[in-house]
């Protein structure tokens, strides 16, 4: 069976070489760079399973390399882990909004990084509840088998914590789900990611979803629905 590849992207050789030697007593394949330019040069040459990702990087920020590989349809699917020294709650909703999968902050446990990095493969690879079956709701259709959701016909690129967000809801059209719901539903039991961040990733839902967005419903004080 192939290794799992994560790509590791810090300027701070230290940094590098404690991943390193982490992830390969943990049987994966690591390759480190040191700025947003090599992050893409690399992910290029060989996509990985995973990006572990610094934010104050040397020219291009961790924050655009963000960006660009979650807009990006070839790698949007990645997942990233942002490892930062900016652990502000502005800087953790920010990384949460461009489509992050989890936020860990310096100085860092060894062991909890690779309790992340397990955690959000393990959600990659687990299947949606529901099936295969196609949801069609409104302007919506979402295709689980293919991680796929379309408005009026048009592919939009959702990330996994998104996209398991929206068929949750789609599954039950006017049922109200809380917030704890939610995120069980589209992080795990053992993600360490708080309620506070379903509605960072409601809001880019309901952005990139344009006027079907309208459609996810705040139940003040409760959670979120999807109109029937």
């Amino acid at each position: 069976m192939a290794r799992v590849g994560i790509l590791v992207v810090d300027d701070e050789p230290d940094i590098l070489e404690l991943i390193r030697y982490n992830l390969t007593r943990n049987n994966y394949d690591m390759t480190g760079v040191a700025s947003g330019e090599e992050a893409f040069a690399s992910v290029r040459m060989s996509p990985p399973d995973l990006v572990v990702l610094d934010l104050m990087l040397p020219g291009v920020d961790g924050l655009e390399v963000c960006r660009r590989l979650k807009n990006d349809a070839r790698t949007a699917g990645i997942p990233v882990i942002i490892l930062s020294a900016k652990g502000e709650e502005a800087d953790v909703v920010t990384g949460l909004e461009l489509g992050a999968d989890d936020y860990l902050t310096k100085p860092f446990s060894p062991r909890v990084l690779l309790a992340r990095i397990k955690a959000v493969l393990r959600r990659q690879q687990s299947q949606p509840e529901a099936g295969d079956a196609v949801i069609t709701h409104h302007d919506l259709q979402i295709h689980p088998g293919r991680h796929e959701v379309q408005v009026a016909s048009a592919v939009v690129q959702l990330t996994l914590t998104e996209f398991r967000i929206l068929h949750l809801l789609a599954r039950r059209p006017g049922w109200v789900f809380t917030r704890n719901q939610i995120l069980e539903a589209a992080q795990g039991d053992d993600s360490s990611v708080t309620t506070r961040a379903v509605d960072v990733h409601i809001v880019a839902l309901r952005r990139k979803l344009g006027p079907s967005g309208d459609l996810i419903e705040t139940i003040r004080g409760v959670g979120y629905r999807l109109q029937e």
